[in-house]
């Protein structure tokens, strides 16, 4: 079933960043490494192409991600004209650093005191865009929380003479018609709680674990996966885990709160939700 959200700042937010997209020299796009198909919004990708605007793409939270799922992400992006990929993390400094260079083999033509390249970073909510921001600028310029949309307005920033940026409130497509974009994002924590049922969200996410990583099931949870489901695997955590309701019946909606809360941690190890292959067949 489509999930439909459309806040009234969100509905600001998508005019400011059309009207804004004509004043700057690239956009830097942040994706979820663990799911860059479900977390890109096409919005953004209309708006820059309309402008004949490069696309930095950043894949955030490569740590949590499958490193051989991420190298094919890598690989299908860097075919993409006017676009170049990258995978990091927002919070190692090592890796933010990498950046404005980046960003600036994009717009050769800027790039200098009297010509700064203007970036623009975009992406969904909750997408680590502050977090990026506050980490280039060295210091808390950009509000950042563990919910969708704490940024309401576009901010400007200089981070030093050659390079200025431009933070963007989060931008989620009003109607998510693939409802498995819906469900990845929802398990990831990318849109809000009040815009999905968590109990269909947890079997989604436990079959695509059951499918893609048995073996780390399997470690954390110390059982045997094969021939479950999803609603199988949530109630086998409960059971494993001593998770019992009234009357001593398994507390699946505790069970499932804690497989959801492990993946979104990076207790479950390396995970990735969706490849470019799995994309096309979907």
């Amino acid at each position: 079933m489509p999930i439909a959200w459309f806040p009234g700042h969100m509905a600001a937010a998508r005019k400011k960043a059309a009207e804004t997209m004509g004043r700057i020299d690239v956009v830097v796009e942040l994706l979820d490494a663990r799911l860059p198909g479900a977390s890109a919004n096409p919005l953004i990708e209309r708006l820059r192409r309309d402008k004949q605007r490069p696309c930095l793409k950043i894949l955030n939270k490569a740590d949590l991600a499958d490193p051989d799922a991420t190298a094919a992400w890598l690989r299908h992006y860097g075919s993409e004209k006017l676009v170049r990929a990258v995978a990091l993390s927002c919070k190692r400094p090592g890796d933010v650093a990498k950046v404005p260079r980046l960003a600036a083999a994009l717009a050769p033509h800027r790039d200098s005191a009297l010509k700064p390249v203007r970036m623009m970073v975009m992406g969904v909510p909750n997408v680590g865009k502050s977090t990026l921001i506050n980490a280039l600028l060295k210091r808390k310029a950009a509000r950042t929380g563990d919910e969708p949309a704490v940024t309401r307005e576009q901010s400007r920033f200089q981070l030093d003479e050659r390079n200025d940026l431009i933070d963007t409130p989060g931008l989620m497509a009003p109607v998510i018609k693939n409802a498995a974009d819906g469900m990845m994002l929802a398990a990831s924590h990318l849109i809000g709680p009040e815009s999905y049922h968590a109990d269909e969200v947890a079997p989604f996410l436990a079959g695509i674990l059951l499918a893609r990583y048995p073996a780390q099931l399997r470690t954390r949870y110390g059982l045997d996966p094969q021939g479950m489901d999803g609603d199988d695997l949530i109630a086998a955590i409960a059971a494993t885990r001593g998770y019992l309701g009234k009357g001593g019946k398994p507390d699946v909606e505790k069970a499932a709160r804690a497989l959801l809360q492990d993946y979104r941690s990076g207790l479950l190890g390396r995970v990735t939700l969706e490849t470019p292959s799995s994309r096309l067949n979907a």
